[in-house]
């Protein structure tokens, strides 16, 4: 807060919404907030959030080692099945935290990266070493 508090003072005689958008930017900036979805790898559709028009349908996502997380409820923060993504795939490449996991996902080469699988239908699917293509409207922005 004492952050929030030094860098709305260089804002005096501004409008509340400047603080209000200084807070925003430090909460969420400091907490990687924001929607995160996927495009799923078997039917190619874009996982949408319970927040948007489209509505939900049943997620699973694989790692390699053959566990499997069904998410029916997506909210869009990236947890399926109540397995954050980011965390798991932090776990498959030896790391243990969520903010790896989004480094790798976002900025590592994939050639020397081991992914999760995000699918619709969990029947058949194997998993392979593919990286998911995120989904360009957040799973919200239709």
């Amino acid at each position: 807060m004492q952050d929030f508090i030094a860098k709305a003072n260089r804002f005096q005689g501004r409008s509340p919404y400047s603080y209000l958008s200084i807070y925003f930017y430090l909460t969420f900036k400091k907490n990687n907030m924001g929607f995160f979805s996927f495009i799923t790898q078997d039917t190619n559709q874009s996982i949408s959030n319970y927040y948007s028009i489209r509505g939900v349908f049943n997620v699973y996502m694989f790692d390699n080692k053959g566990n499997v997380w069904e998410e029916m409820w997506y909210a869009g923060y990236g947890i399926f099945g109540g397995k954050d993504f980011y965390e798991l795939l932090a776990e498959m490449n030896g790391k243990t935290t969520r903010d790896e996991g989004i480094e790798i996902f976002f900025n590592q080469d994939e050639s020397d990266a081991t992914f999760p699988n995000l699918v619709q239908n969990d029947r058949y699917w194997q998993w392979k070493n593919q990286k998911p293509k995120p989904c360009p409207n957040q799973g919200y922005f239709y």
